[in-house]
Formats: C-alpha cells, structure tokens, sequence
C-alpha cells in the first residue's frame, strides 16, 4: 500500500515560501506593519482617550436614531454592565482594533468584491481563494502573522484582516451581479458611463447586501480579536485568555460577556444602515422614533 502512497511534502514547502517571502519583501512587511500599528494604535489611544460618559451618550444617540429607544435602554445598561465589571479599557481596547481590522479588510475587500462583480475571470481565481481562507481554522492565522512582524497589535489585526474580510468581498459580488438588469439598462440609457453607473445605480441597489457584508465582517473580527490576544494583541480576550490558562472562571465570563455585548451593540447598528431606507433623512428617523413608527425597526 505505501509503494503507491506520493510523499508530499507541503509543510517544507510552506516553510520554504514563508523563508523566501522573509528574505525578499522585508521592506513590504516594514511598511505594512508601520501602517497597521499607526491606525490601531491611534484608535485604541482615541477611544481610551474618550472620557465615558462621551461614548455613553454618542453610542445612545446612534441607537436611539438608527435602532430605537428600546435599544438605547439596552445600549446604556449594557455598558454600565462593562464598567461595572471594572472591564472598560480592555473594550475601547477591543473596539479600537476591530476598527482598525475592519478598516483594512473594507479597504481591500470591497474593490475586490467590484472585481469580482465585474469580470467572471477574477471570480473564478478570488472564490476558491475565499473557500480557502473561510474554512482555514482561525487559530492558523496567527502563526504566519507571528513569523512575520513577531507579536503585538500588529500581527494580531492582520491576522483578523485576513480572517474576516471573505464576506465583504463575496456580499459585495453578490449584490452588484443581482442588481436587477432593467435598472442597468435604464442607467445606460441615461448615458451613464461604467463609473457612475456603478456609483449611482448599481451600489445603491447593492447596498443591503454591502452593509451585510460589512456587518459579517465585523463580527468576525471581533471573534478573531479575541483569539489574537494568543499573541498579545489585548482587549477583552486577555480575560478570557487569562480564565483559560489560570481556570478563573468568574474571570474568563466577564471577558466572554464583555466581548457578547460589544458584539451586540456593534451587530445591531450596522445592520440598521442596511436595513434603512436610502431616502430617509435624520430627522424624519428621529420624527418616526418618537412617533412610535420605529417600534417595529426597534423591537426587531
């Protein structure tokens, strides 16, 4: 039986690129780790820098508006709930980078995605790559992320770029292939060249499936943030690194509650933005929220 079985070394050739890659692109990686620690470190340092009561009445607002009063009720227990489990730095912490990462991963992601919209070609090359990168345990991220700028912040958001960024790319695909073809149509007519019809017709059709993706994206980011503090990336997973490692319980709960509320929060207002009509302006939103038109949309 093994005089049939092809020996296949893929763990030495792995090894092998990850050299080559190192010896070659070092300056590459140099600057990609400088702007990767310089937008996740300005945004943890900003959002610690915000004094709380500033971000309870600014993420208040957002859920009154975008969500409800219910939600804004929610929305103020819940962080009270953060702080009272003395759990307030490592959140900022967590929610700094998972903006950071998402920044990153829309940054690329979204282009893509109009690629992949655009040309069958680049399709047929992306999605086998998303298959991969989607079903890759997310733990294996982080040793190439390691290898290559060490551990800290930096690796850590790379890692979650690279981990959430296939459901922007595959939603935004998804949405500009399915626009419905008379609204194309209707756009050439009018003489749209192939920008502005991407930009005025065929986005804005798309954009509940964007804002899907987007909000995909964040919350994997979220879950892979988590799973960087391995690496010392901080936020909420050192506690609930620190409840595994120590078996602490109470511990490792106020991280993983910490973590669910974020999680919520940050889940429900982006798929308010998808969700919206295009036309509804603030204070016809603010005008529904009172009048009681935005129960539904709050209680949802």
């Amino acid at each position: 039986m093994n005089d049939f079985v092809i020996n296949l070394p893929i763990g030495d050739w792995f090894t092998a690129v990850v050299t080559f890659m190192q010896t070659h692109f070092e300056l590459f990686f140099s600057i990609v780790s400088t702007v990767i620690s310089f937008v996740a470190d300005n945004l943890t340092a900003f959002f610690n820098w915000l004094p709380a009561p500033v971000v309870f009445i600014a993420l208040a607002f957002l859920a009154l508006w975008r969500v409800g009063w219910q939600f804004m009720v929610f929305v103020l227990i819940a962080l009270y709930v953060v702080m009272g489990m003395d759990l307030w730095p490592e959140t900022m912490d967590t929610l700094g980078l998972v903006l950071a990462a998402t920044l990153a991963a829309l940054g690329v992601g979204l282009p893509l995605g109009v690629l992949m919209a655009k040309s069958d070609v680049v399709q047929a090359i992306v999605r086998p790559i998303l298959d991969f990168m989607q079903t890759l345990p997310a733990f294996v991220y982080l040793i190439p992320a390691v290898i290559f700028f060490g551990t800290g912040r930096v690796p850590g958001v790379i890692a979650t770029v690279i981990f959430s960024m296939p459901p922007v790319v595959r939603l935004m695909n998804i949405g500009i292939r399915y626009v419905p073809t008379e609204n194309v149509e209707a756009g050439k007519a009018f003489g749209c060249n192939g920008f502005q019809l991407l930009w005025r017709v065929e986005l804005p059709l798309a954009l509940p499936s964007i804002m899907a993706g987007i909000n995909q994206t964040i919350m994997l980011a979220l879950s892979m943030v988590v799973i960087a503090s391995m690496i010392g990336a901080g936020g909420l997973g050192d506690p609930v690194l620190a409840g595994i490692q120590q078996l602490r319980l109470g511990t490792g709960f106020q991280g993983g509650l910490g973590v669910v509320i974020l999680a919520i929060i940050l889940d429900r207002l982006t798929q308010s933005f998808g969700n919206r009509q295009r036309g509804d302006g603030f204070f016809s939103r603010l005008k529904k929220t009172f009048s009681g038109d935005n129960q539904q949309s709050g209680s949802t």
